[in-house]
């Protein structure tokens, strides 16, 4: 036992030593791209309309992705201490449905799809949720050809709320699909670099899930798209549960031999 906890603190730290240095790495991207627009600026740029608009625009792009960076990494460390989830009756159709058009308003030109077999309802955190779907959708969107038709559909399987993203782009091999879910995985870490994304988006997705008492996992194959998975207990109706029953019989003969005696 003690050599089993030693081998899990070992490997816990070695994850926090990976965790800390790709962080470092991620912030550090955008820091030296606003240090050097800076300094473009500092050199002569601001006499140069040009010149000093794409810079002021550089630097005010790597502040927000450096800003969005750090809100994420503040969020899977809280959700690492144990989240403090709020809890009430969460539409999971509204919460697709918004996600739809929310991805429709980005690119209205793409063929994006929404199919719900029945309205569920799950206890959870509305935020979270919706950030769930939000990243759901983003990737989908961010890792696929621009006219790649997007699949969104929510069923009910037995006690599970299960809502699909799927979409017809190139897919992923074996190798890349087991790591989809790790923080600051990429599968083309400079296409995503350029298009700001740091590798948490799905990450996020699995801690909020999970949080919830659910499971996500991904089905792909090369040139066979992807279709993610998000399955989350349903909420117990009040009117579902078990009456209390009455004593029986014997129960009441008891109780009155009782009082008698």
């Amino acid at each position: 036992k003690i050599e089993t906890a030693f081998a899990q603190r070992s490997a816990s730290e070695a994850r926090l030593r990976r965790f800390v240095a790709d962080a470092s790495h991620e912030l550090r991207t955008p820091l030296t791209s606003i240090r050097g627009y800076a300094e473009l600026f500092r050199r002569g740029a601001r006499s140069r309309p040009d010149d000093l608009e794409k810079s002021m625009q550089r630097i005010e792009d790597e502040s927000a992705r450096m800003g969005v960076l750090v809100d994420e990494l503040l969020l899977l460390a809280r959700l690492d201490q144990g989240p403090k989830l709020d809890r009430e009756p969460i539409d999971v159709a509204q919460v697709a449905t918004d996600a739809v058009a929310d991805a429709r308003v980005v690119q209205p030109d793409r063929p994006i799809d929404i199919s719900i077999d029945e309205p569920v309802t799950v206890e959870g955190d509305d935020t979270r949720l919706r950030q769930v779907a939000a990243n759901l959708m983003s990737n989908a969107l961010e890792h696929t050809p621009p006219a790649t038709p997007v699949h969104v559909r929510l069923r009910r399987d037995g006690e599970d709320a299960v809502l699909e993203v799927a979409d017809e782009g190139p897919g992923l091999d074996e190798e890349h699909a087991a790591k989809v879910f790790d923080r600051f995985f990429r599968v083309d870490p400079a296409r995503a670099r350029e298009n700001g994304g740091a590798g948490l988006g799905l990450a996020i997705v699995a801690s909020i899930v999970e949080a919830h008492g659910g499971s996500v996992s991904v089905e792909t194959a090369p040139g066979a798209g992807a279709r993610f998975i998000v399955r989350l207990p349903v909420a117990v109706r009040p009117d579902a549960m078990e009456p209390e029953q009455a004593p029986t019989e014997p129960e009441e003969a008891s109780a009155e031999a009782a009082e008698q005696a």
